[in-house]
């Protein structure tokens, strides 16, 4: 099968694209033919590489996909050849006590699918293998690029805002990186809860993009003092709620900007895992620093209802065929990108 895969760390151009083994099926599992795929950050990691962080090699790589089953093993039920479905990107043992009380992120043997998985083992591949829990029907009135950008941009704004940082209706929510997969998915999901979302974006563009996805007020950090703006757009107070995934050069005006008593949440570091703070802000005002890690099925399946519900769209503004994931990655590397980027595997057949 042709898939995009590297064989060492390092920049755009260890990618390949070219022939690799076809899955084998394990028990418990499904074979899939892809027909979409969709891009994460997390991409861009695997392939640079992360200290203390091996991945197995050869790899392939995407978290999230969309496509048909084409075989399953003998002792799956449930699902059926045919059956159009979507990935969840969470694999794990199944049996242990965190599973089988549905806390899935904090079994021992959890790795992420198509970062932690393989080797060949990702969503960036016209066949692909995952556990019989990983799939669910694809929304019937998703295209497959949609479909396939359902998952874990979502699943994880999810967990940080409804199951960690528990934000509820009038609660002012500052989100970075608002015009990014995660952060569009973030606005949405602010205006669902009836929260106040104040947009962080780099451009007079992706500034109106925001307001399509939900954001109340925008800040320009291109143009604007950011912290002043906060608390411009507070009356001094600070937001109740940081929502974070940029990291080390954003931390310390989230610190300064939350309320006292506010909360701090997180799920990755794209511009620094090591930031510097002043404990003392952490103390005297009282805030919550809370660290967030993908989701539960359980969570899976309430983001779904939202997509059902149209409540929530995944915003996909731009597809690329599987021979041009490394231009995909550089939009997104360069921070060039609004909403999510797909793939579409079919493109290649």
């Amino acid at each position: 099968m042709k898939a995009v895969y590297f064989t060492e760390h390092g920049s755009l151009d260890v990618l390949q694209y070219g022939d690799v083994p076809d899955p084998e099926l394990g028990p418990g599992e499904v074979l899939l033919r892809m027909e979409a795929a969709a891009l994460n950050f997390n991409d861009i990691w695997a392939r640079q590489g992360l200290p203390r962080v091996a991945l197995p090699m050869p790899h392939v790589s995407g978290t999230d996909g969309a496509g048909v089953v084409v075989d399953v093993a003998k002792d799956v039920d449930g699902v059926s050849v045919g059956d159009e479905v979507i990935t969840y990107c969470v694999n794990a043992c199944r049996r242990c006590p965190a599973c089988l009380r549905g806390e899935e992120v904090f079994c021992k043997r959890m790795r992420i699918w198509g970062f932690q998985t393989g080797p060949y083992d990702g969503s960036y591949a016209q066949y692909a293998k995952v556990q019989v829990q990983q799939v669910a029907p694809k929304p019937a009135h998703l295209d497959w690029t949609e479909a396939a950008a359902t998952t874990t941009s979502l699943l994880s704004v999810w967990r940080m805002l409804v199951t960690r940082a528990q934000a509820k209706a009038g609660d002012s929510i500052l989100v970075w990186g608002a015009s990014g997969g995660t952060g569009s998915f973030a606005l949405q999901l602010c205006r669902v809860l009836g929260a106040r979302a104040i947009a962080v974006t780099s451009s007079e563009a992706k500034a109106r993009f925001c307001r399509e996805m939900g954001a109340e007020e925008v800040i320009r950090s291109d143009t604007d003092d950011v912290l002043a703006r906060v608390r411009d757009l507070t009356d001094g107070r600070g937001v109740d709620i940081v929502f974070d995934h940029v990291g080390e050069t954003v931390w310390p005006t989230s610190v300064e900007s939350l309320a006292w008593g506010g909360k701090l949440v997180i799920c990755g570091a794209t511009e620094g895992f090591e930031p510097k703070i002043d404990l003392r802000y952490l103390w005297n005002k009282q805030l919550s620093f809370l660290g967030s890690h993908i989701g539960t099925h359980r969570e899976w399946m309430d983001c779904l209802r939202l997509v059902e519900q149209r409540k929530v769209h995944p915003p996909v503004t731009r597809t690329f065929p599987l021979h041009e994931v490394p231009a995909a990655q550089k939009l997104m590397e360069d921070r060039q990108l609004m909403g999510k980027l797909a793939i579409r595997i079919d493109a290649d057949a």
